[in-house]
Parts: C-alpha cells; sequence; structure tokens
C-alpha cells in the first residue's frame, strides 16, 4: 500500500509545476478548464480537504494556486494520484512548467489525459517524485559524492552540479519551493521514463 500511495505522489509530482508565459496554447486552455472543476461528491480522500489558513501549503495546493503549474494540475487529476502528492512525505517532487509539456511532441499531453493512459501517466508522473527530502543543499552534497538519486517510479536519475546549477535527470532546477511534505523542484523538461 505504501508503494502504490509513493507511485501516486510521484505522478502528481510530475504534474505539479507548469509553465507561465506559454501562451493561450488549447492545452493549455483545458488543463485550466480541467482544474477549474469542482471535484464530484464521490471524490473524497486527503487532497480535498480545505486548506487551513497560517498552515504551510502541500505540493498539490502550491500547484493549484499558480497557473504555470495548470497542465501539472490537470495530469495529477487524470491520473488520480491528489491524494498521494499531499501525503505527510517527506517528498521532493521535479516538477515541470506548462512549458515543458509544450515540448513533448505534439498531441502528447492530450493523449496523457484520456482515461485509457492513466496508468501509463500515473508511471510518468511518478517518475517526478523521489521518496526523501532533498533540498538544495542535499542535492548538491549527493552530486558531489556521484549518487543518483532513487524515484518512486524504480528508476534512478542523475545528479550532477554544473557552476551553481543543479541539474538531475538531465533537466536544470530552475527554482526550489519549501512545501508542509517536502520539496519542490521546478523544472523545464518533463523526466519520461526511458524503460
Amino acid at each position: 500500500m505504501r508503494m502504490i500511495n509513493l507511485l501516486v505522489l510521484c505522478a502528481f509530482s510530475i504534474l505539479l509545476y507548469s509553465c507561465e508565459g506559454a501562451g493561450d496554447s488549447q492545452v493549455q486552455q483545458d488543463a485550466k478548464s480541467q482544474v477549474a472543476q469542482e471535484p464530484s461528491p464521490a471524490i473524497k480522500g486527503q487532497a480535498y480537504i480545505p486548506a487551513v489558513e497560517g498552515e504551510e501549503s502541500n505540493a498539490l495546493q502550491v500547484a493549484q494556486s499558480i497557473d504555470d503549474f495548470s497542465t501539472l494540475v490537470a495530469a495529477i487529476n487524470a491520473a488520480g494520484v491528489e491524494n498521494a502528492v499531499v501525503n505527510a512525505g517527506p517528498l521532493t517532487i521535479f516538477a515541470p512548467l506548462n512549458t515543458a509539456f509544450e515540448k513533448l511532441p505534439e498531441g502528447t499531453v492530450e493523449t496523457l489525459l484520456k482515461p485509457e493512459n492513466k496508468s501509463k501517466l500515473a508511471y510518468i508522473l511518478v517518475n517526478h517524485v523521489a521518496p526523501s527530502n532533498y533540498p538544495i543543499k542535499q542535492l548538491k552534497k549527493e552530486a558531489r559524492k556521484g549518487r543518483k538519486l532513487f524515484m518512486a517510479s524504480g528508476v534512478y536519475l542523475d545528479v550532477v552540479q554544473d557552476g551553481d546549477d543543479i541539474i538531475v535527470g538531465g533537466t536544470k532546477i530552475i527554482k526550489s519551493v519549501k512545501v508542509s511534505n517536502g520539496w519542490i523542484h521546478v523544472v523545464d523538461d518533463v523526466l519520461v521514463p526511458t524503460e
């Protein structure tokens, strides 16, 4: 059960950070409209408990509050991993911006959001989640020691430091945000597993 939760959480992580400034493409419009929909009464779980004023936001709450993550949030919803993303953690999520999803071949996002591709989408999303606490300082240590990060998908990603930049799985971390259940590192590439 714990592994399933980790997989779901990872799926959410990929979708967590979408990018702003990519224009109003049809994909972004579709994603925004999907995110704006209220959950049905049948949908229950920790992800649907309202935020408490004064408490630190979790990864999902942060993603939902930023337009640049609309594609990620839509993917999280489509994969059904909302509750995993709000688990206590600690989790480290490498969250792609909307612009990262736009780099994928045309039609990829639309195809992945279809109900019949739910498990494939969830697998891609969990490849963005490390079931551990990795602030930038720790990622720098991992890079110096030549270690790889274990992702919830079962895949290991390289961590490299290039000057002041930290690169995970071949993509640079743009920004980092502390959330109540771990860290979100914003990236501009989708970490699609090669296996």
